[in-house]
Parts: structure tokens; C-alpha cells; sequence
């Protein structure tokens, strides 16, 4: 039996206006040493992000190849990326809609196969060695040329990395980087050539891969820093709450009532003294950018809006109460609340979808406000989605919670990815 060879894939991807000019980085590592085997970088022209980060992970699985191409099934590649959507779409936890990543995903997994392969989120302070090739080739980009290994410096950014005992030998780096280098020019033609192919996605499978998840509860860890901590916000009353209608991000979009308005200023009052408060985000939605405004009137703070959070577009239903709802739509509504894929009635977001943009609006923060607190201002569906992903919790748990108007919630993220919930539905402050 051949031994095992053990590897890293560290990939990222970026794009300098989502869409916009793009590029990727990625790099392979010895897992027994530490030791860079590999390097790839390529400016792509005008891309998303997702896509631009979907090329690196296909480029770092390509050269991983290239460098034993005889190991077969004795290669085992632990592939680590900051970025959540492509780590859990790999995984086979989220499902692949967007028809832009099903062909890339595909290409992807066709690589090496499913069972060689492990998939880990990391922060990006952990993913600087990627991150650097994939700025250095948007700079190449940009100069119009292409990158260049021998005037790459981003190892030199790159954080120490710990070698993994008894993984076995790394074989001989120079030539298996020389063939990582023929197998990427190889693959940049075969996507020049238009070859991406599309293939049905797994469906949500338990990861059986043994990778170590992060340490959770009161086992000891090492010191994380200080979390991002998000002070949850849901918006004050409008007309349609004490109502309990349906309002979401695809109805009327009102605006805070006279009591909503109260509320808002409690609030505003609250957070002005407890003085934790460092920066303010909110929905769209004009009831939140409302009660956000108030809040950040008080505390002499700007308003950053990230459309993530908004509320859920809940199509037909929309100002409607439930009892109308399932007057109208019965079972159309009885399927919605047994599966979290099921959209409401007239092309409305599914929770599924919803826990899908929430999360990666949750990364996004996450990694722009590390160690810092943070009032989100925003609805019942995203504030019980952060809660329910914290708590690892399945999608019915949604329906256990109460979220009252201009309620307070809090998560803290730390930086190994784990999530610790402090309070939920907080109303004390309103008078």
C-alpha cells in the first residue's frame, strides 16, 4: 500500500467590485512540515467574488494533484478558506442554486476524489498567504499582465504554521511544484476552452471527514482575542406589527408607527448608556433604517446598510395575517412550515435561501468588525437564523422563539469560527 500523502489547499479569491476585476491565489502546503510546495495566482477579468474564490479552491485541488499524480486514493488534501459558502457548498451542507457555482463546484469535486478531500473554514487573518496572491494577481490585472511566481512575496505575509505529526514523507517539492505549474496551465486552458461542466449537488449529508471542530463549551482553548459581537436589534412597531401581518422585504416597506418611533428612542437611550456600542449596521428596510438611525443620532455614529439583513420576501403572503394566509394558501403554508425549502406563495425566499444570505452577510461582518461590538438592526427572520446557526439548531427552531419589537439579541463570534449566544429578546429597556 502506497503511503499517505497529506497535504493543505489554502485558496481565496477576491473582486474588486463584486462583480468586477478579479483573481485568485492559492497554495499548497506539506502537512507534515509546513513547507509551500506550490504557489498559484491568476487575474480572471471581471468576476464575483464566489466565482473568483471557486477558481482558487479548483487551482490549489489541480496543483495538490499535480504533485503526487500517482498517490491515487494515498492523497489526502484538507483544503482551508475563509469563505463559508464555499466551504459548507463543498461540504454538502448548503445546497448549490446559483448557476454560476454548480459548474464550477462540479469541476471542483471531479478533482480528486470525495473521500481525499476535507473542507475547513478559517478567519481570514488565518488565510494570508491565499489572500496575498489573490491581491497580487488583481495587481497584475490591473498593470495588464499576468502573475508571476518569481515576483510573488506573499509568503513572506503568511502566519507560521504548525507542522502535523507523522504524516508521512513530502516528497520532492521542486519537481511536484514544477508539475502543479504544468497542471494549472493545463486547467486555465481547459476553462478557457469553455469545458466547465454541470452536475447535480449532494444533497445536506453529515460530515464524516474526522477533521477537529472547533473547541465549544468549557473545554480550554487558546486565547481567540476578542469576538465580533453582534447586539442584535429588531426594528420597532409599524402599523402592520401589532397586526402580526406577513412584512417582509417584498411588500410595502413601511415605516416605524408612532409607538415604533418610542421605541427606537428607548433604545437609542439604552445603548447611549451602556456606551459598548463601536459601530451601527442595518438592513434597507426602511423601519430599520429608522430605528438605526435613531440609535445612531444619540451615539454620533454612521449607518453602514447591509442588504443581507433584510427581512425575508415573503411573496403573496405579504400584509396578510396568518389566519389569512392559511385561508387562502393552506397548503401551500402547511408545506412552508414543514420544510425550510419551501418558498411561500408567489415566488417569495424560502428559509433556506434566507439562512444562506444571512450567513454569509454574518461572515462578511464577522470579519470587517473582529473584536468589536456591533448593533444590527434588522428583522425576526435574520435575528432568529444568526441564533439558530449559533446554536447549530436545525430551521424548525425558528418557530420556539419569541422576537418582540425593538427586542435585543446578542451572539458573539470568535475567531476560530465558534459562536456563543448571551441574551435573547431583551425588552427591559422599553418602558
Amino acid at each position: 500500500m502506497s503511503a499517505v500523502r497529506r497535504l493543505v489547499v489554502e485558496a481565496d479569491g477576491g473582486s474588486r467590485g463584486n462583480p468586477g476585476p478579479a483573481g485568485y491565489g492559492a497554495v499548497v502546503i506539506d502537512a507534515a512540515t509546513g513547507e509551500t510546495l506550490a504557489e498559484a495566482a491568476e487575474y480572471i477579468g471581471v468576476a464575483t467574488n464566489n466565482v473568483a474564490e471557486y477558481r482558487g479552491l479548483i487551482a490549489g485541488l489541480t496543483a495538490a494533484k499535480a504533485l503526487f499524480p500517482d498517490a491515487g486514493d494515498a492523497l489526502r488534501v484538507h483544503v482551508r478558506m475563509d469563505s463559508k459558502l464555499v466551504v459548507e457548498q463543498m461540504s454538502g451542507r448548503w445546497k448549490i442554486k446559483h448557476p454560476d457555482m454548480k459548474p464550477l463546484a462540479a469541476r471542483a469535486a471531479a478533482i480528486l476524489p470525495p473521500s481525499s478531500v476535507t473542507y475547513e473554514w478559517i478567519p481570514r487573518a488565518q488565510n494570508k498567504h491565499a489572500d496575498r496572491l489573490a491581491n497580487e494577481a488583481m495587481d497584475a490585472g490591473r498593470d495588464g499582465r499576468q502573475w508571476e511566481a518569481s515576483a510573488s512575496t506573499a509568503e513572506l505575509d503568511a502566519p507560521a504554521r504548525t507542522p502535523l505529526p507523522d504524516r508521512g514523507p513530502p516528497g520532492d517539492a521542486a519537481a511536484g511544484a514544477a508539475k502543479a505549474r504544468a497542471a494549472l496551465a493545463a486547467a486555465r486552458g481547459a476553462a478557457d476552452a469553455g469545458t466547465l461542466f454541470e452536475v447535480d449537488t449532494p444533497e445536506e449529508t453529515e460530515p464524516t471527514d474526522g477533521t477537529a471542530a472547533p473547541q465549544v463549551g468549557w473545554a480550554a482553548a487558546p486565547d481567540l482575542g476578542a469576538p465580533a459581537t453582534f447586539v442584535l436589534l429588531r426594528h420597532g412597531e409599524t402599523l402592520l406589527t401589532p397586526e402580526k401581518r406577513f412584512s417582509g422585504s417584498g411588500g410595502t416597506d413601511p415605516e416605524l408607527s408612532a409607538v415604533g418611533r418610542d421605541q427606537a428612542a428607548w433604545a437609542a437611550a439604552h445603548f447611549a448608556a451602556l456606551g459598548t456600542v463601536q459601530e451601527i449596521v442595518s438592513s434597507p428596510l426602511r423601519r430599520c433604517r429608522e430605528t438605526a438611525a435613531a440609535v445612531a443620532d444619540r451615539l454620533g455614529l454612521d449607518v453602514r446598510i447591509e442588504d443581507g439583513l433584510r427581512e425575508t420576501d415573503f411573496g403573496a403572503w405579504e400584509g396578510l395575517t396568518f389566519g389569512e394566509v392559511r385561508e387562502r394558501y393552506g397548503d401551500d403554508l402547511t408545506a412552508w412550515l414543514a420544510d425550510p425549502e419551501t418558498a411561500p406563495t408567489g415566488g417569495g425566499e424560502s428559509f433556506a435561501e434566507v439562512a444562506e444570505r444571512v450567513a454569509a452577510a454574518r461572515d462578511r461582518l464577522t470579519a470587517r468588525y473582529a473584536g468589536r461590538t456591533v448593533l444590527a438592526v434588522t428583522h425576526v427572520t435574520p435575528i432568529k437564523t444568526l441564533v439558530r446557526l449559533a446554536l447549530e439548531a436545525p430551521a424548525q427552531a425558528m418557530f420556539r422563539m419569541e422576537l418582540s419589537a425593538a427586542s435585543i439579541s446578542t451572539v458573539a463570534y470568535y475567531g476560530d469560527g465558534n459562536a456563543s449566544v448571551r441574551l435573547l429578546n431583551d425588552t427591559s429597556h422599553l418602558r
